[in-house]
């Protein structure tokens, strides 16, 4: 891997290397650790974990980065994955047990059955990736897992097996920022690509544009007000009948191609809006309107059984919203690349992750963006724009590599440990020019940003 992608601070570089080598360690306690457990029996936070103390680069004996081996597992809405990565970015192993069949069941995702299908995929899914990758538990460095945000339900279930690993094995824990990892898997990939770089994230349920500064530390720059892009994609798509099983975003961009995008007069939203939020509420219902104007019978007939004038005025709706809805992400990340030149001048990329990156068209409209402003488009392969262990894994590196990483937990803990999962969980702190006088976020239960977390963390 390209010394590019190590952390600018040797010194953490050393202390991680120093636990591999269970180097006796001078703790020293942070007030925001990534990771943080609470007993069962507890009604405030237990005491911050201890990080393991520095020691120099000239140590003998020390291993190259390519010898860390991280577990990454991810929980966090409907998919339960879990990979092996190296520490240079070799991927061992990738193991995914989607939950598409129920996605059509019950038209979403449903917590509590999500939940269920979690704990019965887990220990496969996991001990799929080891034996991919020929390991065991005993060769890893260490295990990564998603903690925030997302659903709780669904959180816990990959939590608890971390842990439980970690417990047995006397390994140190990694708890990820879920969109942190959308955005650093594109590290992975891309060996020159280094800070600060901008990015979008756009998934199911997250409309995010981010300035990454440095390793846990962002800048917002916008995020959705209601419903995110995929969303948007995944009610249309079911509201046209479509076959959803594979995605609904990559259902509906197929029938895209079969359309004309400018056949229906759709509003793109939020164009009075002068900041680099997104908005897709208006934009369903726009598309439900849409099929009930022209007496579309989606319910009763699929896309696969309908008449060749209803499929060409089905394609015809979907061509349509998709122009309008890139649309949107091009006027918002028009207007981000223009506030994040102003702020760090040196930007040369624009990455482009989660689920919704992998539609084809998003890729080429934003590639459009990236070249207007003179940056480099960089967007991870569809199999990593997804929810993804190896995207948990690598960031799980970047953070251990850089010190911060929970000890193993005691022998002792118990099975029904209560975990400080982050469901609603900030990525950065606001820019200022980006708050929404239109947008009411509940602010209740809110965790305090990672960014906030990480500079409290360097300034103890």
């Amino acid at each position: 891997m390209a010394s590019t992608l190590l952390p600018t601070l040797l010194p953490p570089v050393s202390r991680a290397v120093a636990f591999l080598l269970r180097t006796p360690p001078k703790p020293f306690r942070s007030h925001h650790p990534l990771f943080r457990s609470l007993p069962a029996s507890a009604s405030s936070p237990s005491t911050p974990p201890t990080y393991h103390s520095l020691v120099t680069m000239a140590s003998a004996g020390i291993p190259a980065r390519r010898d860390l081996l991280m577990l990454g597992i991810e929980t966090s809405c409907d998919d339960t994955a879990a990979a092996v990565v190296r520490g240079d970015g070799e991927i061992l192993s990738q193991a995914i047990a989607s939950q598409s069949d129920l996605l059509v069941k019950w038209g979403g995702v449903a917590p509590k059955m999500a939940e269920e299908a979690h704990a019965l995929a887990i220990d496969q899914v996991v001990q799929k990736a080891l034996d991919d990758a020929n390991v065991s538990e005993t060769d890893l460095s260490a295990v990564a897992v998603t903690i925030g945000p997302g659903l709780s339900l669904c959180l816990r279930v990959g939590v608890h097996k971390a842990r439980k690993i970690a417990k047995v094995f006397g390994l140190p824990i990694v708890g990820v920022h879920h969109m942190e990892a959308h955005a650093l898997v594109s590290r992975l990939v891309n060996k020159d690509l280094d800070y600060p770089f901008l990015a979008l994230l756009i998934s199911g349920g997250h409309n995010l544009l981010v300035l990454a500064q440095n390793l846990g530390e962002y800048v917002q720059l916008g995020t959705t007000i209601d419903d995110a892009i995929g969303e948007a994609y995944d009610k249309s798509a079911r509201w046209l009948g479509l076959d959803i099983r594979k995605g609904g975003g990559h259902a509906l961009e197929e029938l895209a191609l079969e359309g004309d995008p400018n056949s229906i007069n759709f509003t793109v939203p939020m164009r009075q809006q002068k900041d680099c939020n997104f908005s897709y509420a208006g934009l369903k219902t726009q598309v439900r309107l849409a099929i009930e104007s022209r007496n579309l019978c989606t319910d009763d007939i699929p896309i696969s059984s309908a008449t060749e004038e209803d499929r060409q005025l089905r394609a015809n709706i979907a061509a349509s919203f998709q122009r309008i809805a890139v649309l949107h992400l091009e006027d918002r990340c028009q207007r981000a690349v223009e506030w994040a030149l102003k702020m760090k001048p040196s930007i040369k990329n624009f990455v482009v992750s989660g689920g919704v990156a992998s539609n084809q068209y998003v890729r080429t409209r934003l590639n459009h963006i990236a070249e207007k402003n003179g940056l480099q488009l960089v967007s991870p392969p569809p199999s990593l724009c997804t929810d993804n262990g190896v995207m948990i894994a690598w960031t799980g590196i970047e953070h251990f590599v850089a010190g911060r990483f929970e000890d193993p937990p005691p022998a002792d803990e118990p099975d029904d440990m209560q975990y400080d999962l982050r469901p609603r969980w900030p990525l950065g702190e606001e820019h200022s020019e980006g708050r929404s006088v239109s947008r009411s976020l509940k602010t209740a239960r809110i965790h305090p940003s990672l960014t906030s977390m990480t500079h409290s963390s360097l300034h103890n």
